[in-house]
């Protein structure tokens, strides 16, 4: 039997597959037009600055991420876990709850993070820009904070509606404002503060449209005085913030070991070296591309089958999901292992070649990822949310220790192998985990029916 046969009676014969791939298909028709609108961004981008242009550009933005992130407690996943919860047991006003603590939270931490913005702009010009008069850039494209108040509030509530579409229609609108101004930059001539700005207005209607839409979604399916519903309502305090912590410290090591690729090499070297090492990144979108729509739709799922102790559904659309991904990062890891270079000087210029040895390094580490998309998902839901946490500290914090001996020797293609090793350590040993906790349980499920 060829694979694709054993595909379509894999898809026939399992209809929580089917629900996962029909949710994560809506979401992926709109991300496949969001992600072309994204390299037509990027390559736009890229021939409107000079490399080091670039780089700069990269080192603004992933610094204003890295400040968000740093304060982030991850509500979506919180939300994911808890308002879920509540809401199949039908206690809609638990769920309120749970959504108006997760909202608060993240606006909260948003303002503050803006301000730690405003506050280390200058020192951040100097470190990731390599020029204190580049801190005005850092200062206005940080106002995409606060753009993003609820960000990651409204987007669980979305998956947890099961409200695809919209956030794809949402997603084309926001990439299509996006893309037209940096195309109008580019034939304008205009510098980067033209592009930041594109950027910023994309992101800007991105963050107040999802939050309409789960707002929407609440007042139909709890009532508009949802907003009413007590904090009392929530769950225990300390499994409450306990869950909220162990998101942001996981969130926190990220940062730091993988999240701030372009800041490393900007500090390390210089932002012509991160100029090159972006176009690597841009480039591994086209795998990512097909693959995150399956992670937003998986960890409902992932969740469920677990609160169920249904431990055979559960392995079974690991493996299915595991194969489809496979296949796919294969083969588009294989067309850019005989066509990177060509690809890379055809879409973005000549003088972005030398990215080609850095996007080869990273298909390790990102194609191991994108495969075993599934692990953090399936760890939390099996309520180990500390483990991900100790492999990432150990594995994050050699990649970071390493990277002061080798980035400044080796340049961006150290940093690569460094990155992909952190894929292939971390996620390696959370699926291992995982999959052990899954067999633990189904032994002991077999020794209850017993007695």
């Amino acid at each position: 039997m060829s694979i694709f046969s054993k595909l379509k009676d894999i898809w026939h014969n399992d209809p929580l597959l089917q629900r996962v791939v029909k949710s994560s298909g809506v979401l992926f028709s709109g991300s496949t037009i969001s992600a072309g609108l994204s390299v037509i961004q990027s390559i736009f981008a890229a021939r409107a600055l000079t490399v080091y242009g670039l780089g700069v550009m990269g080192g603004v933005m992933t610094f204003t991420s890295a400040v968000d992130r740093l304060l982030s407690f991850r509500m979506g996943e919180l939300v994911i876990k808890y308002m879920g919860e509540y809401l199949a047991r039908g206690e809609k006003q638990r769920a309120a709850a749970v959504f108006k603590a997760a909202a608060l939270v993240e606006t909260l931490t948003s303002i503050l993070s803006y301000l730690l913005v405003l506050l280390t702009a200058p020192i951040a010009a100097s470190l990731f820009a390599k020029d204190p008069a580049a801190a005005p850039f850092f200062v206005f494209y940080g106002l995409i904070i606060p753009a993003g108040f609820a960000y990651e509030t409204s987007i669980a509530v979305l998956q947890i509606g099961g409200r695809f579409r919209e956030q794809a229609i949402l997603n084309v609108f926001q990439s299509l404002l996006s893309a037209g101004l940096i195309v109008f930059a580019f034939f304008a001539q205009a510098d980067l503060w033209m592009i930041l700005a594109a950027y910023l207005l994309g992101k800007t209607l991105s963050g107040f449209g999802l939050a309409l839409l789960a707002v929407r979604y609440l007042n139909q399916e709890i009532g508009r005085d949802w907003w009413k519903a007590s904090f009392d309502l929530l769950p225990p305090r300390r499994e409450f913030l306990s869950f909220a912590f162990s998101s942001n410290i996981s969130g926190t090591i990220n940062l730091f070991a993988k999240d701030s690729e372009i800041l490393w090499i900007n500090y390390f070297i210089n932002p012509a070296a991160g100029g090159y090492y972006r176009i690597a990144l841009s480039i591994i979108n086209f795998i990512l591309m097909p693959i995150d729509p399956f992670i937003r739709t998986t960890f409902p799922e992932i969740a469920r089958a677990v609160a169920e102790n249904a431990w055979a559904r559960l392995r079974a659309l690991l493996r299915r999901l595991t194969l489809i991904s496979g296949i796919w990062t294969g083969l588009v890891a294989l067309a850019f292992v005989l066509a990177g270079g060509p690809l890379i000087s055809l879409m973005y210029g000549e003088q972005y070649a030398p990215a080609v040895g850095t996007l080869l390094i990273l298909l390790l580490g990102y194609g191991a990822a994108n495969v075993l998309f599934w692990n953090r998902p399936l760890i939390l839901s099996l309520g180990l949310p500390t483990y991900p946490i100790v492999v990432m500290s150990i594995a994050g914090l050699a990649k970071v220790l390493l990277g002061f001996v080798l980035v400044p020797r080796y340049g961006p293609l150290a940093e690569a192998g460094l990155l992909s090793a952190y894929f292939l350590v971390s996620i390696g040993l959370i699926v291992w985990r995982g999959l052990a906790e899954i067999k633990r349980k189904v032994i002991n499920d077999k020794k209850g029916e017993e007695i």
